[in-house]
């Protein structure tokens, strides 16, 4: 999910004649984006959190479950 808008050109084999100069707005973030990686993050830290996963503060790639007997999980991304 995109936070501002971004305008992209149709693709070629993809334009409408007659509105070859129309843009198609994105509704969701593309892997070739600038923004693709930051959107997939924060997906995947909201997705961690509602899991019961907590960032370290040292390393934001660094995710650490811990559980009442002792034990835990980290993930590394």
């Amino acid at each position: 999910d995109l936070e501002e808008e971004i305008y992209m050109e149709q693709p070629e084999g993809f334009k409408v004649e007659g509105k070859e100069n129309f843009v198609c707005k994105l509704k969701k973030s593309l892997y070739g984006l600038k923004q693709a990686p930051r959107q997939w993050y924060k997906k995947f830290e909201y997705v961690m959190g509602e899991q019961g996963y907590k960032k370290t503060s040292s390393d934001h790639c660094v995710f650490v479950q811990k559980f009442s007997d002792n034990d835990f999980i980290i993930l590394l991304l």
